[in-house]
């Protein structure tokens, strides 16, 4: 069982990488682009969570949320794109999600629920970081253009 298990997930495994980038990406390039278009709010919003230069985070964090989930949809600098995507996913629950400060229970459950959602997008990050981008990916046409470059030299 484990054999037909193996050889179905390596004859699919193009096609799940490509369905894994376009699930991680469809929740910051909405978030990151709301970000960008409003970041007045944001900063606001990262000031109340007590984050310091909010002048300074809050374009940076919005610029990182949303093209490094550009670089994850479309596969360009995957492994760079994963680690910064999850360093940034780390560092929003730390700012966003600090269920530990809350008193009210059903508050700091909810937060506590965010938290993990967000230690688990950061496990997918690394997990893509560590599978690559797959062939449905600008990192594969970039290599397979730079071997075909290579050969007719």
């Amino acid at each position: 069982m484990s054999d037909v298990m193996d050889r179905v997930s390596e004859a699919g495994q193009d096609a799940v990488l490509l369905a894994a980038r376009v699930a991680m990406a469809a929740i910051f390039l909405p978030s990151g682009f709301q970000k960008l278009t409003h970041l007045s709010a944001f900063a606001a919003g990262l000031a109340q969570h007590g984050a310091p230069e909010t002048a300074v985070l809050a374009p940076l964090g919005a610029c990182v949320e949303f093209f490094g989930g550009l670089l994850i949809l479309t596969g360009t600098r995957l492994r760079w794109a994963a680690l910064l995507m999850a360093l940034f996913t780390a560092v929003a629950a730390l700012i966003s999600h600090r269920f530990w400060e809350l008193g009210d229970l059903a508050a700091r459950t909810q937060q506590q629920v965010h938290f993990m959602k967000n230690v688990a997008i950061l496990g997918g990050f690394l997990a893509l970081f560590v599978a690559g981008p797959g062939a449905y990916s600008v990192d594969h046409w970039l290599a397979s253009r730079l071997t075909l470059a290579r050969r007719w030299r």
